[in-house]
């Protein structure tokens, strides 16, 4: 698997190849100030459960939390969306939001509440 990097002026990504084209992992949101980036990746319609997206956000996350020195990164997906599910657990993001804020007695993980028009 090779990745080719591309940017844009809010984002950069990164076009996963093989013999063709087989899915893009990205950087869609990134603060240098926290230290922080949201992962987003997707795989050919061709190539699914092929293990290229775990692969390629495996090989992005090394690179931003080693080299680039970022702190943490994040993939949000649909609840609904089970292969994309996979993908981040395969690349070690777990659920939680982890050391997402800086406290005086250093960085703690995040409970995430949600409420929505409509609910009682």
């Amino acid at each position: 698997m090779v990745i080719r990097f591309r940017h844009a002026a809010s984002a950069a990504f990164w076009v996963i190849t093989g013999p063709a084209v087989l899915g893009r992992v990205a950087f869609g949101i990134i603060d240098l100030d926290e230290g922080t980036a949201q992962i987003a990746c997707w795989v050919t319609v061709a190539r699914p459960g092929g293990g290229a997206a775990a692969s390629a956000v495996i090989a992005l996350s090394w690179w931003a939390l080693d080299d680039l020195g970022l702190h943490r990164l994040d993939l949000q997906h649909a609840a609904a969306n089970a292969a994309s599910c996979r993908v981040a657990g395969k690349a070690g993001l777990r659920g939680t939001p982890r050391r997402a804020v800086l406290h005086a007695g250093g960085w703690h993980d995040l409970h995430l509440h949600a409420r929505v028009a409509g609910d009682a």
